[in-house]
Protein backbone atom coordinates (compact mmCIF):
# COMPACT_ATOMS: atom_id res chain seq x y z
CA UNK A 1 0.00 0.00 0.00
CA UNK A 2 1.40 3.65 -0.63
CA UNK A 3 3.04 4.65 2.47
CA UNK A 4 2.58 8.47 1.59
CA UNK A 5 -1.49 8.29 1.40
CA UNK A 6 -4.46 8.83 4.13
CA UNK A 7 -5.30 5.42 4.10
CA UNK A 8 -9.36 4.71 3.42
CA UNK A 9 -12.08 4.63 5.05
CA UNK A 10 -15.10 2.04 4.05
CA UNK A 11 -18.00 2.02 1.89
CA UNK A 12 -22.05 1.47 2.93
CA UNK A 13 -24.49 0.56 0.65
CA UNK A 14 -28.28 -0.43 0.99
CA UNK A 15 -31.60 -1.64 -0.70
CA UNK A 16 -35.18 -1.68 -0.04
CA UNK A 17 -36.57 -3.63 -2.51
CA UNK A 18 -39.79 -3.14 -4.06
CA UNK A 19 -39.49 -4.84 -7.66
CA UNK A 20 -38.61 -8.19 -8.93
CA UNK A 21 -34.68 -7.18 -8.75
CA UNK A 22 -32.39 -9.56 -7.33
CA UNK A 23 -31.41 -8.14 -4.12
CA UNK A 24 -28.29 -10.11 -3.64
CA UNK A 25 -26.79 -9.11 -6.67
CA UNK A 26 -27.57 -5.41 -6.59
CA UNK A 27 -26.06 -4.87 -3.19
CA UNK A 28 -22.72 -7.11 -4.56
CA UNK A 29 -22.74 -4.67 -7.72
CA UNK A 30 -23.01 -1.36 -5.30
CA UNK A 31 -19.97 -2.29 -3.30
CA UNK A 32 -17.81 -3.31 -6.16
CA UNK A 33 -18.43 0.47 -7.40
CA UNK A 34 -17.19 1.17 -4.01
CA UNK A 35 -14.10 -0.83 -3.69
CA UNK A 36 -11.74 1.68 -3.51
CA UNK A 37 -13.30 2.84 0.08
CA UNK A 38 -12.23 -0.67 1.62
CA UNK A 39 -10.38 -2.78 0.71
CA UNK A 40 -9.47 -5.48 3.31
CA UNK A 41 -12.99 -7.30 3.74
CA UNK A 42 -16.16 -6.74 2.23
CA UNK A 43 -19.66 -8.43 3.97
CA UNK A 44 -23.25 -8.82 2.36
CA UNK A 45 -26.56 -9.31 4.97
CA UNK A 46 -29.77 -9.91 3.23
CA UNK A 47 -33.56 -9.96 4.51
CA UNK A 48 -34.74 -13.47 4.04
CA UNK A 49 -38.67 -13.32 5.74
CA UNK A 50 -37.25 -11.83 8.98
CA UNK A 51 -34.60 -14.04 9.03
CA UNK A 52 -30.94 -11.99 8.28
CA UNK A 53 -28.50 -13.90 6.40
CA UNK A 54 -25.14 -12.82 5.83
CA UNK A 55 -21.35 -13.56 4.30
CA UNK A 56 -18.58 -11.52 5.52
CA UNK A 57 -15.02 -12.14 4.83
CA UNK A 58 -11.37 -10.70 4.46
CA UNK A 59 -10.26 -9.74 0.88
CA UNK A 60 -12.25 -8.27 -2.59
CA UNK A 61 -15.76 -8.00 -2.80
CA UNK A 62 -15.34 -10.48 -5.92
CA UNK A 63 -12.82 -12.74 -4.04
CA UNK A 64 -16.16 -12.88 -1.33
CA UNK A 65 -18.98 -13.44 -3.44
CA UNK A 66 -19.83 -16.06 -6.12
CA UNK A 67 -23.21 -17.12 -7.84
CA UNK A 68 -23.58 -19.37 -5.41
CA UNK A 69 -23.45 -17.36 -2.48
CA UNK A 70 -25.43 -14.43 -3.83
CA UNK A 71 -28.19 -17.13 -4.46
CA UNK A 72 -28.20 -18.13 -1.07
CA UNK A 73 -28.14 -14.54 0.11
CA UNK A 74 -32.17 -14.05 -1.44
CA UNK A 75 -34.29 -11.25 -0.24
CA UNK A 76 -36.19 -8.04 -0.23
CA UNK A 77 -33.64 -6.32 1.38
CA UNK A 78 -30.17 -5.86 2.10
CA UNK A 79 -27.30 -3.86 3.49
CA UNK A 80 -23.45 -4.62 2.58
CA UNK A 81 -20.01 -2.93 3.33
CA UNK A 82 -16.73 -2.67 2.28
CA UNK A 83 -14.04 -2.25 5.10
CA UNK A 84 -10.34 -0.47 5.80
CA UNK A 85 -9.87 -0.67 9.45
CA UNK A 86 -9.59 2.96 10.72
CA UNK A 87 -9.97 1.70 14.15
CA UNK A 88 -10.11 -1.99 15.05
CA UNK A 89 -7.59 -4.82 14.13
CA UNK A 90 -8.03 -6.08 10.10
CA UNK A 91 -9.50 -9.04 11.33
CA UNK A 92 -12.39 -11.32 9.76
CA UNK A 93 -14.19 -10.73 13.33
CA UNK A 94 -14.43 -7.14 12.83
CA UNK A 95 -15.73 -7.39 9.11
CA UNK A 96 -19.24 -5.68 8.53
CA UNK A 97 -22.26 -5.71 8.25
CA UNK A 98 -22.82 -6.53 12.48
CA UNK A 99 -25.39 -9.20 12.73
CA UNK A 100 -26.71 -9.10 16.20
CA UNK A 101 -29.65 -10.77 18.03
CA UNK A 102 -30.67 -9.21 21.25
CA UNK A 103 -34.59 -9.20 23.37
CA UNK A 104 -36.19 -7.08 20.94
CA UNK A 105 -35.22 -9.41 17.51
CA UNK A 106 -32.22 -9.37 15.56
CA UNK A 107 -30.50 -6.36 13.32
CA UNK A 108 -27.78 -5.85 11.00
CA UNK A 109 -25.35 -2.28 11.01
CA UNK A 110 -23.06 -1.05 8.30
CA UNK A 111 -20.78 1.40 9.32
CA UNK A 112 -18.95 4.25 8.24
CA UNK A 113 -16.55 6.90 9.95
CA UNK A 114 -15.01 6.80 13.57
CA UNK A 115 -16.43 7.22 17.21
CA UNK A 116 -14.68 9.97 18.82
CA UNK A 117 -16.06 8.74 22.28
CA UNK A 118 -16.10 5.01 21.73
CA UNK A 119 -13.08 4.08 24.36
CA UNK A 120 -15.27 6.18 26.90
CA UNK A 121 -18.59 4.59 25.83
CA UNK A 122 -17.35 0.79 25.53
CA UNK A 123 -15.59 1.03 29.01
CA UNK A 124 -19.71 2.30 30.38
CA UNK A 125 -20.63 -0.34 28.25
CA UNK A 126 -18.45 -3.01 29.70
CA UNK A 127 -19.01 -1.95 33.41
CA UNK A 128 -22.97 -2.77 32.78
CA UNK A 129 -22.19 -6.06 31.64
CA UNK A 130 -22.03 -5.68 27.87
CA UNK A 131 -19.94 -8.19 26.33
CA UNK A 132 -18.20 -6.83 22.95
CA UNK A 133 -16.91 -9.95 20.26
CA UNK A 134 -15.05 -6.97 18.19
CA UNK A 135 -12.51 -3.99 18.77
CA UNK A 136 -14.93 -1.83 16.03
CA UNK A 137 -16.19 1.24 17.14
CA UNK A 138 -19.66 0.01 14.84
CA UNK A 139 -20.09 -2.41 17.42
CA UNK A 140 -20.40 0.13 20.32
CA UNK A 141 -23.35 1.93 18.40
CA UNK A 142 -25.01 -1.41 17.91
CA UNK A 143 -24.40 -2.19 21.44
CA UNK A 144 -26.15 1.22 22.45
CA UNK A 145 -29.23 0.83 19.74
CA UNK A 146 -29.96 -2.62 21.25
CA UNK A 147 -30.09 -1.17 24.77
CA UNK A 148 -32.13 1.69 24.12
CA UNK A 149 -34.23 -0.51 21.49
CA UNK A 150 -35.87 -1.73 24.63
CA UNK A 151 -37.17 1.42 26.23
CA UNK A 152 -39.12 2.50 22.49
CA UNK A 153 -41.81 1.18 20.55
CA UNK A 154 -39.47 1.91 17.08
CA UNK A 155 -35.84 1.06 16.21
CA UNK A 156 -35.56 4.66 15.03
CA UNK A 157 -36.77 6.13 18.42
CA UNK A 158 -33.89 4.43 19.72
CA UNK A 159 -31.28 5.41 17.42
CA UNK A 160 -32.44 9.43 18.09
CA UNK A 161 -31.33 8.43 21.38
CA UNK A 162 -28.01 7.16 20.57
CA UNK A 163 -27.23 9.89 18.24
CA UNK A 164 -27.67 11.93 20.99
CA UNK A 165 -25.06 10.31 22.70
CA UNK A 166 -22.68 9.02 20.51
CA UNK A 167 -20.08 11.63 18.71
CA UNK A 168 -17.84 12.02 15.65
CA UNK A 169 -18.28 10.92 12.29
CA UNK A 170 -21.22 8.32 10.97
CA UNK A 171 -22.81 7.15 8.06
CA UNK A 172 -25.11 4.28 8.90
CA UNK A 173 -27.30 2.06 7.28
CA UNK A 174 -29.67 -0.46 9.58
CA UNK A 175 -31.72 -3.63 8.61
CA UNK A 176 -33.99 -4.81 10.77
CA UNK A 177 -37.06 -7.59 9.94
CA UNK A 178 -39.23 -4.88 8.51
CA UNK A 179 -37.19 -1.92 8.11
CA UNK A 180 -34.11 -0.39 6.12
CA UNK A 181 -33.04 3.13 7.83
CA UNK A 182 -29.96 5.16 6.88
CA UNK A 183 -28.32 8.03 9.12
CA UNK A 184 -25.67 10.34 8.85
CA UNK A 185 -23.66 12.12 11.93
CA UNK A 186 -24.88 15.69 12.92
CA UNK A 187 -21.98 17.64 11.15
CA UNK A 188 -22.70 14.97 8.16
CA UNK A 189 -18.80 14.57 8.12
CA UNK A 190 -19.21 11.14 5.98
CA UNK A 191 -21.16 11.19 2.74
CA UNK A 192 -24.24 9.26 2.36
CA UNK A 193 -26.80 9.49 -0.72
CA UNK A 194 -29.78 8.24 -1.53
CA UNK A 195 -31.54 6.87 -4.47
CA UNK A 196 -34.36 5.66 -6.36
CA UNK A 197 -34.71 2.94 -8.93
CA UNK A 198 -38.44 2.63 -10.07
CA UNK A 199 -40.18 1.92 -6.54
CA UNK A 200 -36.96 0.40 -4.58
CA UNK A 201 -34.89 2.40 -2.50
CA UNK A 202 -31.27 2.59 -2.59
CA UNK A 203 -28.48 4.06 -0.28
CA UNK A 204 -25.04 4.58 -0.85
CA UNK A 205 -21.31 6.18 0.46
CA UNK A 206 -21.50 7.34 -2.83
CA UNK A 207 -23.35 8.08 -6.28
CA UNK A 208 -20.93 5.94 -8.49
CA UNK A 209 -22.63 2.84 -7.16
CA UNK A 210 -26.18 4.23 -8.46
CA UNK A 211 -24.82 4.52 -12.32
CA UNK A 212 -23.78 1.01 -12.98
CA UNK A 213 -27.24 -0.37 -11.58
CA UNK A 214 -29.55 2.45 -12.86
CA UNK A 215 -30.58 4.21 -10.48
CA UNK A 216 -31.45 8.31 -9.72
CA UNK A 217 -29.76 10.16 -7.25
CA UNK A 218 -32.52 11.57 -5.51
CA UNK A 219 -30.24 13.55 -2.90
CA UNK A 220 -27.51 13.33 -0.30
CA UNK A 221 -29.25 12.33 2.97
CA UNK A 222 -28.58 15.44 5.54
CA UNK A 223 -26.22 15.92 8.62
CA UNK A 224 -28.49 14.55 11.21
CA UNK A 225 -31.17 12.96 9.41
CA UNK A 226 -32.77 9.27 9.66
CA UNK A 227 -34.45 7.92 6.82
CA UNK A 228 -36.66 4.87 7.40
CA UNK A 229 -38.23 2.59 4.80
CA UNK A 230 -40.89 0.39 5.47
CA UNK A 231 -43.59 -1.54 3.84
CA UNK A 232 -46.04 -0.29 6.12
CA UNK A 233 -45.63 3.35 5.95
CA UNK A 234 -42.84 3.61 2.51
CA UNK A 235 -40.08 6.45 3.09
CA UNK A 236 -40.05 8.71 6.55
CA UNK A 237 -37.15 11.10 7.67
CA UNK A 238 -36.46 12.09 11.15
CA UNK A 239 -34.13 15.40 11.44
CA UNK A 240 -32.11 15.10 14.66
CA UNK A 241 -29.59 17.21 16.01
CA UNK A 242 -28.54 18.97 12.79
CA UNK A 243 -25.32 21.78 13.08
CA UNK A 244 -25.67 24.98 11.98
CA UNK A 245 -22.71 24.79 10.32
CA UNK A 246 -21.82 20.97 8.65
CA UNK A 247 -18.30 19.86 8.44
CA UNK A 248 -18.02 17.29 5.50
CA UNK A 249 -14.24 15.84 5.04
CA UNK A 250 -12.78 17.75 2.36
CA UNK A 251 -10.75 14.63 1.61
CA UNK A 252 -13.33 13.34 0.30
CA UNK A 253 -13.47 15.36 -2.88
CA UNK A 254 -9.23 15.85 -2.88
CA UNK A 255 -8.34 12.10 -2.86
CA UNK A 256 -10.73 9.25 -1.17
CA UNK A 257 -14.38 9.48 -3.76
CA UNK A 258 -14.26 8.13 -7.11
CA UNK A 259 -14.46 11.13 -9.57
CA UNK A 260 -17.59 10.23 -11.46
CA UNK A 261 -19.25 10.47 -7.25
CA UNK A 262 -21.55 13.06 -6.91
CA UNK A 263 -21.26 14.57 -3.66
CA UNK A 264 -23.91 17.40 -2.32
CA UNK A 265 -23.91 18.33 -5.53
CA UNK A 266 -20.49 18.78 -6.72
CA UNK A 267 -18.71 16.12 -8.74
CA UNK A 268 -15.35 15.11 -7.63
CA UNK A 269 -13.80 15.48 -10.67
CA UNK A 270 -15.21 19.06 -11.36
CA UNK A 271 -13.44 19.72 -7.95
CA UNK A 272 -9.98 18.05 -8.59
CA UNK A 273 -9.84 19.97 -12.07
CA UNK A 274 -10.67 23.42 -10.24
CA UNK A 275 -8.02 22.53 -7.19
CA UNK A 276 -5.27 22.30 -10.07
CA UNK A 277 -6.26 25.37 -11.56
CA UNK A 278 -6.13 27.45 -8.48
CA UNK A 279 -2.49 25.56 -8.25
CA UNK A 280 -1.36 26.93 -11.06
CA UNK A 281 -2.25 30.39 -9.96
CA UNK A 282 -0.80 30.20 -6.80
CA UNK A 283 2.34 28.19 -7.47
CA UNK A 284 3.29 29.15 -11.60
CA UNK A 285 6.44 27.32 -12.96
CA UNK A 286 8.18 27.25 -16.11
CA UNK A 287 8.10 24.02 -17.33
CA UNK A 288 7.65 21.38 -20.40
CA UNK A 289 5.36 19.04 -19.64
CA UNK A 290 2.59 18.62 -16.49
CA UNK A 291 2.25 14.98 -15.13
CA UNK A 292 -0.48 13.53 -12.96
CA UNK A 293 0.26 10.65 -10.49
CA UNK A 294 -2.43 8.57 -10.90
CA UNK A 295 -5.06 7.93 -10.25
CA UNK A 296 -6.23 10.68 -7.67
CA UNK A 297 -3.94 13.04 -8.97
CA UNK A 298 -4.78 13.03 -12.52
CA UNK A 299 -8.07 15.60 -12.27
CA UNK A 300 -5.78 18.02 -10.88
CA UNK A 301 -2.93 18.00 -13.63
CA UNK A 302 -5.84 18.29 -16.18
CA UNK A 303 -6.47 21.47 -14.07
CA UNK A 304 -3.04 23.10 -13.86
CA UNK A 305 -2.26 22.00 -17.73
CA UNK A 306 -5.80 23.44 -19.13
CA UNK A 307 -4.52 27.38 -16.69
CA UNK A 308 -1.08 26.84 -17.61
CA UNK A 309 -0.88 25.79 -21.48
CA UNK A 310 1.70 23.68 -20.46
CA UNK A 311 1.27 19.94 -22.03
CA UNK A 312 -0.76 17.38 -20.19
CA UNK A 313 1.07 14.64 -20.76
CA UNK A 314 1.07 10.30 -20.00
CA UNK A 315 3.69 10.17 -17.17
CA UNK A 316 3.58 7.17 -15.59
CA UNK A 317 2.25 3.58 -16.37
CA UNK A 318 0.15 2.39 -13.70
CA UNK A 319 0.33 -1.17 -12.95
CA UNK A 320 -3.35 -2.16 -12.78
CA UNK A 321 -3.19 -5.62 -11.47
CA UNK A 322 -1.31 -4.43 -8.29
CA UNK A 323 -4.35 -3.66 -5.92
CA UNK A 324 -4.17 -1.27 -2.88
CA UNK A 325 -3.76 -3.93 -0.60
CA UNK A 326 -0.12 -4.99 -2.32
CA UNK A 327 2.13 -7.12 0.18
CA UNK A 328 4.76 -4.23 1.16
CA UNK A 329 8.29 -5.43 0.61
CA UNK A 330 10.95 -5.41 3.08
CA UNK A 331 12.66 -2.19 3.64
CA UNK A 332 15.50 -2.84 1.47
CA UNK A 333 13.06 -3.70 -1.26
CA UNK A 334 10.81 0.01 -0.92
CA UNK A 335 12.02 1.37 -4.23
CA UNK A 336 10.97 -1.85 -6.29
CA UNK A 337 7.66 -1.22 -4.47
CA UNK A 338 7.45 1.57 -6.69
CA UNK A 339 8.65 0.62 -9.74
CA UNK A 340 6.07 -2.32 -9.52
CA UNK A 341 3.30 -0.03 -9.20
CA UNK A 342 3.93 3.05 -10.90
CA UNK A 343 6.83 2.81 -13.92
CA UNK A 344 7.69 6.35 -15.88
CA UNK A 345 7.63 6.95 -19.54
CA UNK A 346 10.70 7.99 -20.52
CA UNK A 347 9.93 9.54 -23.95
CA UNK A 348 7.21 12.01 -22.16
CA UNK A 349 10.25 12.55 -19.34
CA UNK A 350 13.54 12.68 -20.74
CA UNK A 351 15.43 15.93 -21.12
CA UNK A 352 11.73 17.79 -19.81
CA UNK A 353 11.14 20.37 -16.70
CA UNK A 354 8.35 18.51 -15.28
CA UNK A 355 5.75 19.83 -12.98
CA UNK A 356 4.33 16.57 -11.04
CA UNK A 357 0.75 16.75 -9.54
CA UNK A 358 -0.32 14.82 -6.82
CA UNK A 359 -2.74 15.24 -4.13
CA UNK A 360 -1.12 15.21 -0.71
CA UNK A 361 1.96 14.44 1.21
CA UNK A 362 1.67 12.44 4.48
CA UNK A 363 5.15 11.21 5.70
CA UNK A 364 6.98 12.15 2.47
CA UNK A 365 8.74 8.58 1.47
CA UNK A 366 7.13 7.68 -1.35
CA UNK A 367 6.86 11.40 -2.94
CA UNK A 368 10.86 10.95 -2.77
CA UNK A 369 10.71 7.97 -4.30
CA UNK A 370 8.62 9.10 -7.44
CA UNK A 371 10.28 12.21 -7.98
CA UNK A 372 13.62 9.90 -8.06
CA UNK A 373 11.61 7.59 -10.47
CA UNK A 374 11.24 10.88 -12.90
CA UNK A 375 14.87 11.61 -12.63
CA UNK A 376 15.92 8.54 -13.22
CA UNK A 377 13.87 8.82 -16.56
CA UNK A 378 16.06 11.86 -17.55
CA UNK A 379 14.03 15.05 -16.49
CA UNK A 380 15.81 17.71 -16.00
CA UNK A 381 13.55 19.18 -13.26
CA UNK A 382 11.17 18.02 -11.13
CA UNK A 383 8.63 20.66 -9.53
CA UNK A 384 6.29 18.86 -7.21
CA UNK A 385 2.64 21.17 -6.92
CA UNK A 386 -0.12 19.56 -3.85
CA UNK A 387 -3.87 19.76 -4.52
CA UNK A 388 -4.13 19.60 -0.66
CA UNK A 389 -2.63 22.09 1.88
CA UNK A 390 -0.31 20.57 3.98
CA UNK A 391 -1.27 17.62 6.49
CA UNK A 392 -0.15 18.69 9.67
CA UNK A 393 -2.30 16.99 12.04
CA UNK A 394 -4.28 13.53 12.92
CA UNK A 395 -7.96 12.70 11.66
CA UNK A 396 -10.22 11.02 14.01
CA UNK A 397 -13.15 10.74 11.74
CA UNK A 398 -12.60 7.45 9.98
CA UNK A 399 -9.25 8.33 8.14
CA UNK A 400 -6.40 6.54 9.41
CA UNK A 401 -3.44 9.02 9.11
CA UNK A 402 0.23 8.65 11.00
CA UNK A 403 0.73 10.56 14.42
CA UNK A 404 1.79 13.79 14.09
CA UNK A 405 4.79 13.58 14.32
CA UNK A 406 4.89 11.22 11.50
CA UNK A 407 3.45 13.67 9.09
CA UNK A 408 6.26 15.68 7.39
CA UNK A 409 4.66 18.94 6.73
CA UNK A 410 4.23 18.68 10.96
CA UNK A 411 7.42 18.77 11.28
CA UNK A 412 9.34 20.52 8.50
CA UNK A 413 9.57 23.63 6.36
CA UNK A 414 8.28 24.20 2.73
CA UNK A 415 12.43 24.33 1.75
CA UNK A 416 12.67 21.54 4.35
CA UNK A 417 10.03 19.25 2.59
CA UNK A 418 11.24 20.23 -0.92
CA UNK A 419 15.18 18.96 -0.26
CA UNK A 420 13.59 15.75 1.26
CA UNK A 421 11.52 14.59 -1.42
CA UNK A 422 14.39 15.53 -3.99
CA UNK A 423 12.70 18.54 -5.98
CA UNK A 424 13.12 21.26 -7.54
CA UNK A 425 10.59 23.39 -5.88
CA UNK A 426 7.16 22.49 -3.92
CA UNK A 427 3.92 24.16 -3.36
CA UNK A 428 0.99 23.49 -1.40
CA UNK A 429 -2.82 24.55 -2.43
CA UNK A 430 -3.46 27.06 0.24
CA UNK A 431 -6.26 26.44 2.58
CA UNK A 432 -8.41 29.17 0.96
CA UNK A 433 -7.69 28.02 -2.37
CA UNK A 434 -8.93 24.51 -1.48
CA UNK A 435 -12.16 25.95 -0.30
CA UNK A 436 -12.99 27.97 -3.26
CA UNK A 437 -12.91 24.67 -5.37
CA UNK A 438 -15.58 23.11 -3.32
CA UNK A 439 -18.14 25.91 -4.65
CA UNK A 440 -21.94 24.66 -5.25
CA UNK A 441 -21.47 22.06 -2.91
CA UNK A 442 -23.74 22.81 -0.37
CA UNK A 443 -22.31 21.90 2.98
CA UNK A 444 -19.36 23.53 4.73
CA UNK A 445 -16.25 21.34 5.50
CA UNK A 446 -13.41 20.14 8.29
CA UNK A 447 -10.26 20.73 7.66
CA UNK A 448 -8.97 19.47 10.88
CA UNK A 449 -6.42 17.76 9.30
CA UNK A 450 -4.48 21.01 8.24
CA UNK A 451 -5.56 23.32 10.66
CA UNK A 452 -5.82 20.96 13.64
CA UNK A 453 -9.25 23.14 14.28
CA UNK A 454 -11.68 20.08 14.68
CA UNK A 455 -15.66 20.50 14.28
CA UNK A 456 -15.69 18.08 17.02
CA UNK A 457 -14.48 17.42 20.47
CA UNK A 458 -12.07 14.97 20.85
CA UNK A 459 -13.53 12.87 23.65
CA UNK A 460 -11.19 9.92 24.98
CA UNK A 461 -7.60 10.48 26.47
CA UNK A 462 -6.38 8.14 23.33
CA UNK A 463 -7.00 10.16 20.77
CA UNK A 464 -5.80 13.53 22.66
CA UNK A 465 -2.43 12.06 23.00
CA UNK A 466 -1.59 11.87 19.47
CA UNK A 467 -2.33 15.35 18.37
Amino acid sequence: MWQDKLKEECGVFGVYNNNEFDTSRMVYYGLFALQHRGQESAGIAINNNGTIVYRKEMGMVADIFDDNVLDYLNGHSGIGHVRYSTTGSSLVENAQPLVIKYTKGHMALAHNGNLTNADTLRKELEVKGTIFQTTTDSEVIAALLSRARIKYNSIEEALVEVMSIIKGAYALVIMTPHKLIAARDPFGMRPLVFGKKEDSFIFSSESCAFDALGVDLVRDVDPGEIIVISKEKGLESIQTNKKKQSAMCSFEYIYFARPDSVIESLEVYEARFRAGKVLFEEYPVEADVVVGVPDSGLGAAHGFAAASGIPLVDGFMKNRYVGRTFIAPSQGLRELAVHLKLNPIRSQIEGKRVIMIDDSIVRGTTSRRIVNLLREAGAKEVHVRVSSPPVKYSCYFGIDTPERENLIASTHSLDEIRDLICADSVGYISREGLLSTFEGAGCEFCTGCFTGDYPVEIVDEEAKRCQ
